[in-house]
């Protein structure tokens, strides 16, 4: 089965974009205040895994483990960006939208690596990455969908000024765009309820994420 293509197209929808009124400004929260942010997010992950019941426990080379081990890694570096981009960009509604997916990912990571446990399979698997994608999804370099290369990486970490603002904005947008990709994968294979839930959150997240993204590219292009 063949997960739907995203293109930028079908996200590009400037209502999307939330009241500047209703949004906290990223001034407020300081790094170590984020650093906790990031670590109660994940704790909460695991809280809402551990308390919803499992009825059935998928194997290890299953749909739901190579989705839940894959979407941990990929996660891993949107929070990684998002903490660059939250210390380092220029406009505040960067380093806003950076605090929301840092925290918002990093529970996410918690659940689905409670998932694991519970149901007694390892973080890692024996398996290739997104080998449970019937559509043959390749990884090139060791990347799966929308993940900056190291190069990537390294260039926006040594951004400045305005360039971490576009960097962020414009590997974010690749990555969110992958991260559906792998995710309308998982809504086609898995009948887990508890993956379909988790799994269509994310995308619904993404989804408007990626309005955002994209309204923020045209802001920081005018400099």
């Amino acid at each position: 089965m063949t997960a739907p293509a995203t293109t930028d197209s079908e996200y590009d929808d400037s209502s999307a974009v939330p009241d500047e009124d209703a949004r906290r400004p990223a001034s407020r929260y300081g790094v170590p205040a984020l650093a906790v942010m990031v670590v109660v997010g994940l704790l909460l992950g695991y809280a809402g895994g551990l308390l919803t019941p499992r009825l059935t426990r998928p194997g290890d080379a299953s749909v739901e483990a190579g989705f839940a081990r894959d979407m941990t890694t990929h996660h891993a570096q949107a929070v990684e960006m998002s903490l660059i981009a939250y210390r380092s960009a220029t406009l505040p509604e960067v380093r806003q939208i950076a605090v929301d997916i840092a925290t918002g990912q990093q529970g996410e990571i918690g659940a689905m690596q409670t998932w694991l446990r519970e149901w007694g399979l390892s973080p890692t698997g024996s398996k290739p990455p997104m080998s449970w994608m019937s559509d043959g999804a390749t990884v090139k370099d060791g990347l799966m969908p929308g993940m900056a290369t190291p190069q990537q990486m390294t260039t926006l970490r040594d951004a400045k000024g305005i360039e971490v603002d576009m960097q962020f904005l414009t590997l974010m947008y690749a990555h969110h765009l992958g991260g559906i990709h792998m995710i309308d994968a998982a809504l086609d294979e898995t009948d887990n309820d508890e993956v379909v839930r988790m799994a269509q959150t994310m995308k619904n997240t993404q989804q408007s994420e990626l309005n955002n993204l994209r309204q923020l590219q045209a802001q920081a292009a005018k400099g």
